[in-house]
């Protein structure tokens, strides 16, 4: 990427925030102050730190211990830390050409430096001596976790290989990490290049829509300087449109361009960078000793080996494909039975009478819902909840500096007015950032070699509809399930409590960390909840009794085909991290291949998701995908312990709260017992899904 970046001068601390301390509320990071001329010149003294206190520990002449060995390693780098959780989640919503220019840049820097380490072969034979005397140190639960899992790192890291395999993987790793970089460039790009837009002559094309559809249509086609009606692939834009339109034309080019992203010729094609990526993995986990890629990441994940996995999927698609198929036939025959019938029902066909049969079936469609979700109460709601569960409050405080306009900071305090943490809300849509939600940390807990807590600064982050200017922002319930999943991520972090950042909050295993969100999404349907804050944003009424029990009835609608959907990314995943040799074939085909035994919908030529599929090609999900289903084993069975007991209930919170607070500290299935009583089976999820009213 060809853009420049001046950082005359920055390298001194008067002139560099990032290089200070931060003197701000809560030591929170003065975005007004940092400039993207800042970043370079601080990574490169938090490199030279860093590299310092390695060399430190590698030089030192004392005997190894966990305390001048394992402990020292775990607390170094301590400013490179801090820039680079600062700078990528910038990077994800909030990014520019110049910070492009600068993850192109840095991203090198930091895959050498992390190969620097695990290669080194005398600080792995410290940590080793370490490792070999752990039975005989007096180390308590948590230190021995991080020992163990500081010398698993390195012996998965390539620190016993010979020196010539040290450097084929470099190399790998490499490459790896700038590929899986432009893997989630090209399809932002793609995504923010497409628009369609509807001209004021053809405006029977929208004026049967919903009233919020038009009215955020019309205001983003004016925001661009077009006339008419504008269409995106962001969801707040997209999702609607596909949903309320009847022009099948449009909506098939819209489906066209999602389901395309990254597989066209071009700047932003991803077939050839989605090969590569899977191939150097495979190449990466051959060195290591591994048969698969998928069999190196499983080791370290709560289902433990790809035949678990296999299995897994398998057992949950057998008994839920069949109601899969019928819940779609039920659609097409629906949709064959309207005015409007499709000659041929295709896949940009299903939102559409999907929405349409529902609420017909239901009496149930988002316009009745949206109005008891306004955001801003929704956001009243989630708060209340964390409160009800663990006694916590947020505070709104303007006075801490914040990255964007949309953004707002809360002050997070425990029961006992103590400081827990900061929590960013990122609520809208924006060229600037990627799509979907997720959440993230500029700061991880951890606690000072002098006891001192640093409480965690945690962001969620979203693409809703932005308020109109009659309207505000108005969410439908999927929208609503999503609030309480990504807040579930962000109660793990905010919760945390522990020693190290390595173990602290969200640094758990990704078959593990899904729970907590995915947890938290069942109080969506409870009234004893919903009447502490849902109420009409208009009239005040509170949320209709017989509305939340519409919404109970079609939370199961189409459930097996949601289900087998979700696994049919789980088995493409697999498949791709599965591989024994190079893959060469078109991605579209592998895909194909990989996604047989889920495949429902009409095959469509030209359509490709691998190659937009960022979780696992350039989002840390690689051979983990499977684990949103696995959570939803999970938490199918925790929380019928709420249920036992009462959704509020203070003993299940607080228990609840323990396993939250752990982290990675322990191993997760000793957890999810130690809350739950026993071990969890899919029959829970099964159940679940096959529940017909």
């Amino acid at each position: 990427m060809a853009v420049s970046v001046d950082i005359t001068g920055c390298a001194d601390a008067s002139v560099n925030p990032l290089l200070g301390e931060f003197n701000t509320p809560h030591q929170t990071p003065p975005f007004a102050e940092i400039k993207p001329e800042h970043y370079i010149p601080a990574f490169r003294e938090g490199l030279a730190q860093a590299r310092a206190e390695i060399e430190a520990i590698v030089s030192n002449t004392a005997a190894p211990t966990f305390e001048n060995t394992v402990e020292a390693l775990e607390r170094s780098g301590e400013l490179l830390g801090r820039t680079a959780a600062i700078f990528f989640a910038l990077h994800s919503s909030n990014t520019s050409d110049e910070m492009e220019a600068i993850a192109e840049e840095v991203q090198p820097w930091l895959t050498e430096y992390a190969n620097d380490i695990s290669l080194n072969p005398t600080l792995f034979d410290r940590v080793r001596k370490v490792y070999e005397q752990k039975d005989g140190l007096d180390l308590d639960r948590e230190q021995t976790m991080l020992l163990e899992k500081t010398y698993k790192g390195f012996a998965r890291s390539g620190a016993a290989l010979s020196e010539k395999d040290k450097e084929r993987y470099r190399r790998i790793t490499n490459e790896l990490a700038m590929l899986t970089l432009k893997f989630g460039q090209n399809v932002l790009a793609e995504s923010n290049a497409f628009e369609y837009v509807i001209p004021p002559a053809d405006e029977e094309k929208v004026a049967y829509m919903p009233e919020f559809v038009k009215t955020a249509m019309a205001e983003d086609a004016a925001a661009h300087g077009v006339e008419g009606w504008r269409v995106t692939l962001d969801f707040p834009s997209y999702g609607p449109f596909m949903k309320y339109s009847r022009e099948r034309d449009i909506k098939e080019k819209l489906w066209r361009a999602n389901s395309s992203l990254g597989y066209h010729d071009g700047p932003w094609d991803n077939r050839d960078v989605t090969k590569r990526i899977a191939n150097l993995r495979f190449e990466l986990a051959d060195l290591l000793g591994y048969e698969t890629y998928a069999d190196y990441v499983l080791e370290e994940k709560m289902a433990g080996s790809r035949s678990t996995v296999d299995s897994f999927l398998t057992e949950l698609l057998v008994p839920t494909k069949d109601p899969a198929m019928a819940d779609y036939r039920q659609i097409v025959e629906y949709a064959a039975s309207q005015p409007d019938a499709p000659e041929e029902f295709m896949p940009w066909d299903l939102p559409y009478y999907d929405e349409k049969y529902k609420t017909e079936k239901y009496a149930l469609n988002q316009e009745l819902i949206k109005p008891y979700l306004k955001l801003e109460n929704v956001e009243k709601g989630s708060f209340l909840l964390a409160g009800k569960l663990f006694g916590i409050t947020f505070r709104h405080n303007p006075e801490i500096q914040v990255y964007h306009p949309d953004v707002k900071a809360f002050e997070v305090f425990d029961t006992d007015g103590s400081f827990l943490s900061v929590l960013y809300v990122d609520y809208f849509p924006r060229p600037s950032k990627r799509g979907g939600a997720w959440m993230t940390n500029f700061r991880e807990m951890y606690t000072r070699s002098d006891g001192t807590e640093v409480r965690p600064l945690v962001t969620l982050n979203y693409n809703f509809t932005k308020p109109t200017s009659d309207t505000p922002s108005l969410l439908t319930f999927d929208e609503f399930s999503t609030v309480l999943h990504e807040f579930g991520h962000g109660l793990h972090g905010m919760l945390a409590k522990g020693r190290y950042a390595s173990l602290t909050g969200t640094n758990v295993y990704h078959d593990f960390v899904e729970l907590p969100s995915q947890l938290l999404e069942n109080w969506a349907t409870e009234k004893e909840f919903l009447d502490l804050w849902s109420v009409h944003f208009k009239t005040g009424e509170k949320i209709p009794e017989e509305l939340v029990e519409k919404i109970v009835r079609t939370k199961n609608y189409m459930a097996a085909y949601a289900n087998v959907r979700q696994l049919s990314f789980g088995f493409n995943d697999m498949a791709w991290h599965s591989i024994t040799e190079p893959v060469e074939s078109d991605p579209a085909d592998f895909e194909r291949r990989a996604m047989a035994a889920t495949q429902i919908l009409p095959l469509v030529d030209g359509a490709c998701m691998s190659t937009s599929f960022r979780h696992i090609f350039s989002g840390g999900y690689a051979a983990g995908y499977y684990g949103y289903k696995w959570s939803e084993v999970l938490e199918a069975d925790a929380f019928s312990l709420f249920k036992e007991r009462g959704i509020f209930d203070p003993e299940v919170g607080a228990a609840y709260r323990r396993m939250l607070q752990a982290g990675g500290s322990v191993p997760p299935m000793e957890l999810y017992v130690d809350f739950r009583g026993h071990t969890p089976e899919p029959k829970a999820l099964i159940d679940k899904i096959l529940c017909h009213e």
